[in-house]
């Protein structure tokens, strides 16, 4: 337990950085999308989406989740201290479902240019907000 506030400190600014990524990258396919006859731009934009994907993304995603189960590992009390922790990893998992699925926009942007429409993306630019939401509320007010 002498390093238990290192991996929450490691753990909240992996969280930090994921969500960078999380809020932004759905931002550039909104740019993607819109732009879509404009090649030289879209080009850009696509290198932009794979480095801010997998070099900034994947690795502070597995940083959050491996230093998340590392808590849990090392504080398993928590399990009884109320059904926040599982509501918090129900929106965690959600979460890392939405992390796969710009993924699989990303490509599908590579792929048709005109997929889906900019509104569509600016819908699905809120959802990381809307668990984030969630994930702070049940960590930080433990409403459960």
């Amino acid at each position: 337990m002498a390093y238990y506030s290192w991996i929450l400190a490691f753990h909240i600014m992996s969280f930090v950085s994921w969500m960078a990524m999380l809020f932004y990258l759905p931002r550039l396919f909104i740019y993607h999308r819109e732009n879509a006859d404009v090649e030289a731009f879209t080009n850009i934009v696509k290198i932009q989406e794979y480095k801010l994907f997998k070099y900034i993304g994947v690795p502070a995603m597995w940083a959050t989740v491996i230093s998340g189960a590392t808590m849990l590992y090392l504080n398993p009390a928590i399990f009884q201290s109320g059904s926040w922790i599982y509501m918090k990893l129900i929106f965690v998992t959600f979460l890392i479902g939405y992390h796969f699925s710009l993924e699989i926009l990303r490509k599908k942007l590579i792929e048709n240019p005109h997929y889906k429409t900019g509104k569509w993306f600016r819908f699905y630019n809120e959802v990381p907000t809307l668990l984030m939401i969630g994930i702070v509320i049940m960590v930080v007010v433990k409403p459960f």
